[in-house]
């Protein structure tokens, strides 16, 4: 049998660790790997809340949306759009496109803030 709360705090714990780390990475220019860790936290934060609705094991799956939708979280059309942009920092973290612009330094950081409020919002809900 599964320890749902111990699952719960495990996910929660670990977003919270890798936001820190992603805060680091984006401060010290290393931005695609910044942006991969900050996906990285909203998804195990999103995956604390698919254990506290389903009272079951998260799915092994990385796609936002569709985390934010077995949860059952209702998302407002910002909030999904938000988490679609996300996704594409889970690609390229893992299989980056050398042809693609690069996001700057200021737009890392702006994409931080908004990994922040995303993860203080779905701390929240559990």
């Amino acid at each position: 049998m599964v320890d749902i709360k111990k699952q719960i705090s495990y996910w929660r714990d670990n977003a919270l660790e890798d936001l820190s780390v992603a805060r680091d990475l984006v401060r010290d220019a290393k931005v695609r790997h910044g942006l991969f860790f900050a996906h990285l936290a909203i998804e195990k934060a999103l995956k604390a809340s698919v254990c506290n609705t389903t009272g079951d094991i998260a799915p092994r799956i990385h796609n936002l949306v569709r985390l934010a939708e077995l949860a059952e979280i209702d998302l407002d059309a910002a909030q999904k759009d938000v988490l679609a942009e996300f996704n594409a920092f889970n690609l390229e973290g893992r299989y980056p496109n050398p042809l693609a612009p690069p996001v700057s330094q200021q737009e890392a950081m702006e994409y931080f803030s908004k990994a922040e409020e995303i993860l203080a919002w779905l701390i929240r809900l559990l």
